[in-house]
């Protein structure tokens, strides 16, 4: 029965995954692991791994050291970017501290509450479509046991989404190629910094500086508005920053 209602949780958060662009693999093996969900996400730059634990405890139990160190070495030996580990209960203090240090991403009870919510609200099809389309796959939202629909969001990346407006899904798709988007970044940063040095007289050194400063917060900003997954935001923002950063540098040396 248990192995059921973990087998439930790895589909569901298999499922997030795929729709968020991962290429998955449930119950990957390696030489000395077998790791839950193993997603790759193909970019321009090359491909992505990240390595998911799915852990269905008890709503008191926490989650320790060995579960974080295990997924540690799955990652090393898939030489994947990413260890996220979600669970339907909670983590000790010392694996909250561990993951901080290590840039591994922790869900939780709440987290997880979350993302089944915000996924609920994303598949509601009306009554109308869903007569257009009867032989549609239906997707099963993973539900955690007891009143978890009554549990205060968590605070962090899923909940300061709400805030967020949506933008035009053309210009949507296109911030969210990686290509285009290092363009962007190179383009916008280039022109504002000129701008403002034309405007202000600012000598040739700060406005490099600042063309850099402007690229490091739209290399950020925009999947932060554009992605839905926390980890594609670090990730996808860190490669557009340093490769923005490598064609500013060449442009203003030449």
């Amino acid at each position: 029965m248990e192995e059921l209602k973990k087998q439930k949780l790895v589909d569901f958060i298999a499922k997030v995954m795929e729709d968020s662009g991962f290429k998955v693999y449930k119950d990957f093996r390696t030489s000395q692991h077998i790791v839950d969900i193993y997603g790759i996400l193909p970019t321009a730059l090359g491909d992505i791994g990240v390595v998911v634990a799915c852990k269905n405890y008890d709503e008191n139990w926490k989650v320790g050291m060995d579960v974080l160190k295990e997924m540690e070495m799955a990652a090393k030996t898939l030489k994947a970017s990413k260890v996220v580990i979600v669970t339907t209960s909670d983590f000790s203090s010392q694996a909250r501290n561990y993951a901080v240090k290590r840039n591994m991403k922790l869900i939780d009870r709440k987290g997880l509450i979350r993302i089944a919510e915000d996924f609920s609200k994303k598949i509601q099809v009306p009554e109308d479509e869903d007569e257009e389309y009867p032989d549609e796959e239906e997707v099963e939202v993973y539900t955690p046991p007891s009143n978890i629909f009554h549990t205060a969001p968590q605070r962090g990346v899923l909940s300061r989404r709400e805030s967020r407006k949506p933008l035009a899904p053309v210009i949507r798709g296109l911030m969210q190629n990686t290509i285009i988007l290092i363009l962007t970044v190179v383009a916008v940063s280039f022109i504002i910094a000129t701008l403002l040095q034309l405007a202000a007289g600012l000598g040739t050194s700060l406005t490099g500086v600042l063309k850099l400063m402007i690229a490091a917060a739209l290399s950020y900003g925009i999947p932060y508005l554009v992605e839905e997954d926390g980890a594609v935001i670090m990730i996808k923002g860190t490669i557009v920053f340093f490769s923005s950063l490598l064609l500013l540098v060449i442009l203003i040396l030449i």
